[in-house]
Formats: structure tokens, C-alpha cells, sequence
């Protein structure tokens, strides 16, 4: 039983978004593409639910004489709810029987595509830091499956370990054709809050929103071309800030308004550590919060009372390398003593089934080297310290 999917919104070889059915694709490659993967089942007898992916040079159209064989997963892979969503069939539970030996509930002639349906992988990293993985506790993990279908393996006050791969949710849209699954896929991540764990939330609505998407034209190299307009620091908006501040100042400090005029002035608070001066309005309240949480376009902030020794802590530039995360020092490139160059690699750390590099911030000498290959570390430890070299 066959229909196409496609993965071609990558990051890093990675799937992003994956759709079904394929845009672009017609009857007659369609045709020619399923009976090409059929014999390639025949061929080594296979008996049970797998895929077979294909590349494809789509520059002219998609075309049966541009499509190759890539591999066979002898599995379902992460991507098959949007070929449940188009066929409404249940993959996992065919597999399962047919795995018992029982025959497959519907013939391939008894299947239609109907409609259209788009995942996106919702990672726990942070993609305005090199997508580096985010790990904690989600005190905060609400995802609107009322709006469509969610598979994950988290809750709320779950906790996130290095020790997995980061994806935590799989958000899936339905809509009868793209577009309108494209802007649904779109509403659920918007309409998502998660905290304090960093998603690649907003990443994704972003790359919903490219051109390129949009137009159904993806190839596996648009995020390595226009990534960085993807990955920009979302921030939240002045009616959303003011809203939250209202929640935490008490009514006692908000004396001094002007009779039968606005009650407009502004004040400085905290969000997620970095200084914002946030306009106020209104009496205050009798029962301040003491913090608040600010949901929006699927990112979620941290709104708390200006205080002047709230203020992020070491100065900017002092060469002190930490550990953004628990992991496994995997390999160590240099020695103390040894002179530096900015962004010469010092270290490789491995975390949730990924590899970071952390390079030198600027020219200099190692005077402080604290780990070995192998070594476990936690988060914020000191791993290597550099000093400028003043010669």
C-alpha cells in the first residue's frame, strides 16, 4: 500500500516539515514511483509496514526519469501520521497485524487521497542559539490538539535529559488542501506555550511563512540559505507586555495619575533576564504576581520585577567557556598554554544525540583547561577559561 510523502524542508540533513501528499506530484509519477518501490519490496521478499525514500531533481517539475532510489527503512518513520491524516487509515495498527500474521484490512484500489495534511517536529532546543538543545523541567506544555492531531511522549512537569533526541512533539495539521493545512500547522505552533524549555517554535512558523513554502517550490537546501532570517529572536509585543506588567504592579505604587487623562507611563522590569522598559496603564493591581508568563506567536517569556541586582551576572568577553548543557566532552583540540585564534574549536561536547563545538570567543591564550575526553560535566561548568594575549 503506497503514497508519497514529502520531507524536503531539511535542516542539516534533518526533516523539518514533512507533507502529504507531495506538491507538484501527478498521476503518472506517482504511478511510476510506487510501482518502482513495490519492486524493490518484491525483490527482497518484504513482508511489513517500511519506506522507501527517493530524491528527486524537481528544477523541471517532478518527472519519473528525475526521481532515484535513495534507501529502504524497514519501519514506519516519524512522518507517517500525515499519511494516516490523508488516508485515514491507522499505520501502527496494520503494522501490528500484519505482523501477526493476519491479512491487511483494505486493498491499495479500496485507499484515496483525500485533503491534505503537514507535520512539523517540535524540537526542545533554541534556534537563536545555534539550535542548541534546551533541556528541564516543562512546568509549562500546552499544545492545542484541539485544533489537530499531536503525538508526544511528554506532559507537563516531564523533564527534559540530555540523554534523547530533542524532539518532544509531533504537530500535525489537516486542511482540505495545502494552503489551508499550511495555515493551520501554522495556528497550532502559534497557539502553543511551553516554558521553560526553548522550543524551535517560532522557527518553524517562520519557515511556514517562506516564500518558497508557501509556494509549494521546497527544496533540501532552503534553510541552509535563508536560515538566518528564520531563526531571528522573537520578542514579544508591547500590548502582550503591558497586559503581563499590570499583573505584577501592586495598585499602591500607581498613585500620582492625572484625573480625566490616560493612565500612561512606564516602568523597567526583567524579561528572562535582559532590561525592558514596559509601558504601564491602569490602576494596578490589589494581588501583584510576583512574575508572569508571556505566551505568544508559540514563545513563551518570563516577566518579572526590575530589580538592579536582577541583572545577568560576569561580564560580557571574560573567557570563561561553560557548559550550555549536561553532556560527554568528546574531544578536547587544545592544551593550556596553547595561543588561539576567535573561533578556533576548543572542545566538542555531545548532548542529546548531537555535537556542539565551542570555540574561542577571541584571540588569546588557554590558561585554564578543566576537562578530558570523556568527561561528563554539567551545566555552567567551567570547562576552559581564556586570556586575551596582551604581547
Amino acid at each position: 500500500h503506497l503514497f508519497e510523502r514529502d520531507c524536503s524542508l531539511q535542516r542539516r540533513h534533518q526533516k523539518v516539515i514533512e507533507e502529504a501528499p507531495a506538491p507538484g506530484m501527478d498521476e503518472v509519477t506517482r504511478e511510476a514511483l510506487c510501482a518502482a518501490a513495490v519492486r524493490a519490496a518484491q525483490a527482497v521478499d518484504y513482508v511489513g509496514a517500511g519506506t522507501i525514500e527517493f530524491i528527486a531533481d524537481a528544477s523541471e517539475g517532478l518527472r519519473a526519469d528525475r526521481i532515484w532510489f535513495m534507501e529502504m527503512n524497514t519501519r514506519l518513520q516519524v512522518e507517517h501520521p500525515v499519511t494516516e491524516e490523508i488516508t485515514g487509515v491507522d499505520l501502527v495498527e496494520w503494522q501490528l497485524r500484519v505482523a501477526s500474521g493476519e491479512p491487511i484490512p483494505l486493498r491499495q484500489k479500496e485507499l484515496s487521497i483525500n485533503g491534505w495534511a503537514m507535520e512539523a517536529r517540535l524540537y526542545a532546543e533554541d534556534p537563536t542559539k545555534g539550535f542548541l538543545p534546551s533541556i528541564g523541567t516543562l512546568e509549562l506544555f500546552q499544545l492545542p490538539d484541539h485544533l489537530g492531531r499531536v503525538d508526544t511522549g511528554v506532559y507537563e512537569g516531564a523533564e527534559v535529559s540530555p540523554f534523547y533526541d530533542p524532539m518532544i512533539a509531533k504537530v500535525i495539521a489537516y486542511g482540505e488542501d495545502r494552503e489551508e493545512a499550511r495555515a493551520m500547522l501554522s495556528e497550532m505552533l502559534e497557539d502553543s506555550a511551553i516554558w521553560p524549555v526553548k522550543t524551535n517554535s517560532a522557527f518553524l512558523i517562520n519557515a511556514l511563512a517562506h516564500p518558497d513554502f508557501v509556494a509549494g517550490t521546497v527544496d533540501t537546501g532552503l534553510i541552509g540559505r535563508d536560515g538566518d532570517a528564520m531563526t531571528d529572536e522573537p520578542a514579544p509585543t508591547i500590548e502582550s507586555l503591558t497586559n503581563a506588567a499590570m499583573a505584577i504592579v501592586p495598585r499602591s505604587l500607581q498613585a500620582g495619575f492625572r484625573l480625566n487623562a490616560p493612565d500612561v507611563r512606564s516602568a523597567a522590569f526583567l524579561l528572562d533576564g535582559k532590561r525592558v522598559e514596559v509601558e504601564l496603564h491602569g490602576p494596578g493591581t490589589d494581588e501583584p504576581a510576583p512574575a508572569m508568563l508571556v505566551a505568544e506567536g508559540g514563545s513563551v517569556w518570563q516577566l518579572t520585577p526590575w530589580r538592579a541586582e536582577g541583572g545577568p551576572g560576569g561580564a560580557a568577553g571574560d573567557g570563561a567557556i561553560l557548559s550550555p548543557m549536561p553532556g560527554k566532552v568528546i574531544a578536547v583540540e587544545v592544551a593550556a598554554g596553547d595561543t588561539v585564534t576567535k573561533g578556533q574549536k576548543l572542545l566538542t561536547l555531545e548532548a542529546m544525540k548531537m555535537e556542539h563545538s565551542l570555540t574561542a570567543p577571541f584571540d588569546g591564550v588557554v590558561a585554564e583547561l578543566n576537562t578530558t575526553p570523556g568527561a561528563q560535566v554539567q551545566v555552567e561548568a567551567l570547562l576552559v577559561r581564556i586570556e586575551k594575549d596582551e604581547a
